[in-house]
């Protein structure tokens, strides 16, 4: 299986506002989240954390995860399998303070769930956009 990196250009902004060993560390850190993939992906998954239950419509099970690079970094990612092309993608959507983490995580998710998010009406319950 072949492991795809993609980054959104906030993702490029961001690092690049680190330190030089920060960046080196964060680097670091996603690498060697994509070796435990391959290797020892439920090492990997006790690693990644969600910040929120972001519930979708269909039964679809969202693949956001916030990565913790050091105490205070903290890397927003999707992990997609496409067992077609033989790929996993990791894609790379934000890098930030621990104390942001889940303003960026929820802003991430509202960005690429925007059509399969379970929206809620007035008294609580779930109803399915279609």
């Amino acid at each position: 299986m072949e492991i795809v990196f993609e980054s959104t250009q906030e993702f490029e902004k961001e690092l690049a506002r680190f330190s030089e060993t920060e960046r080196q560390v964060t680097i670091e850190q996603i690498n060697q989240s994509a070796q435990l993939f391959l290797t020892e992906k439920s090492t990997l998954f006790r690693k990644l954390r969600r910040l929120h239950n972001v519930k979708l419509i269909n039964d679809y099970e969202s693949t956001l995860y916030s990565l913790k690079v050091t105490d205070s970094i903290r890397v927003i990612l999707t992990i997609d399998e496409d067992p077609i092309f033989e790929q996993v993608i990791f894609t790379l959507f934000r890098v930030v303070r621990k104390s942001l983490a889940s303003q960026a995580y929820e802003a991430v998710a509202a960005l690429i769930y925007a059509d399969f998010r379970v929206k809620e009406n007035k008294i609580g319950h779930h109803f399915q956009d279609f």
